[in-house]
């Protein structure tokens, strides 16, 4: 079993709200930074190509469905697939979106507290942009 980091935010809105905002792969980039470089195309095999921080990367999401789940894998160059967990669930009337990181083999502390640190100042790029606009 390899480490893993769950990064969690409240956000003030319903939870199907959040997914219906969360879910859509194009609008990833409105506040997922390491897609903010360029437009996410979608290619014929369903997987998304963007160009991230350190070159072109590719992301399989998990389909839309009624549970909340936006599971994704991003491939990075020719690179094996790197699993993302994403959830958004009921927290009263309001929302709790999870992102888990797992640690990758030969990862280094810091930067595994980097990747966490990344994911942390995106979700709270998304509950701004979900919680602004009203």
């Amino acid at each position: 079993m390899r480490e893993s980091r769950t990064v969690s935010i409240s956000i003030g809105r319903d939870w199907q709200q959040v997914y219906e905002s969360v879910w859509r792969p194009r609008d990833f980039q409105r506040w997922a930074s390491g897609l903010s470089q360029s437009e996410m195309e979608l290619e014929n095999s369903g997987c998304w190509k963007a160009q991230g921080p350190e070159g072109p990367i590719k992301i399989r999401f998990s389909a839309y469905n009624a549970f909340g789940v936006m599971d994704h894998y991003v491939r990075l160059g020719n690179e094996m697939e790197i699993y993302i967990p994403m959830r958004v669930v009921a927290n009263g009337d309001g929302a709790e979106v999870l992102f888990t990181l797992f640690r990758e083999p030969d990862m280094t502390d810091e930067n595994f507290g980097a990747d966490v640190a990344w994911v942390e100042r995106d979700l709270q790029a998304l509950k701004r942009l979900i919680e602004g606009s009203d």
